[in-house]
């Protein structure tokens, strides 16, 4: 039987904006880790599931929207969280569609359970799927589900 050899996966993890100041802002709300210590979490967990975690943050739209077209060829697939952008941002949503990389929408906080302007996304229509509520391991179930269905589809499509 020949061995099927995989290619290491490559995941591109988006913060958008105002998630530099995790720790630091409504903790109640986002919790208390910083944003360096979820990447840390994030390059752990990539580590176990053997998968390279390329991680960068922006409180800009067009620079999160040049990462995403950047993605392309580079990585096999997305993990963001958009911060407030998820409910403002057709840029970032049409970028997304536009390379077409499976991706996967996270948010610290349960946003159905928030204000009423977070309950809409323009990212969840295009995404694989979407986690919230979980606090930092919303970031932690999202990466497994994504590492998870990029290898089911290596394995669907070989």
């Amino acid at each position: 039987m020949q061995e099927l050899k995989l290619s290491p996966l490559n995941v591109l993890v988006l913060h958008g904006p105002n998630l530099n100041l995790l720790g630091q802002r409504e903790p109640g709300i986002y919790g208390s880790l910083s944003l360096a210590e979820i990447n840390r979490q994030l390059e752990a967990e990539g580590q176990k599931l053997a998968v390279k975690v390329s991680i960068m943050q922006s409180n800009h739209e067009g620079v999160l929207v040049d990462a995403i077209h950047d993605a392309l060829g580079k990585h096999q697939g997305i993990l963001i969280n958009a911060g407030a952008y998820t409910h403002t941002s057709v840029a970032l949503r049409d970028a997304i569609a536009a390379v077409n990389l499976p991706t996967v929408e996270v948010h610290l906080s349960n946003i159905y359970k928030r204000e009423e302007f977070r309950h809409h996304s323009y990212i969840a229509p295009i995404a694989i799927g979407q986690i919230s509520g979980f606090g930092s391991q919303s970031y932690i179930l999202g990466l497994q589900a994504l590492v998870c269905f990029l290898r089911q589809s290596i394995f669907v499509s070989s």
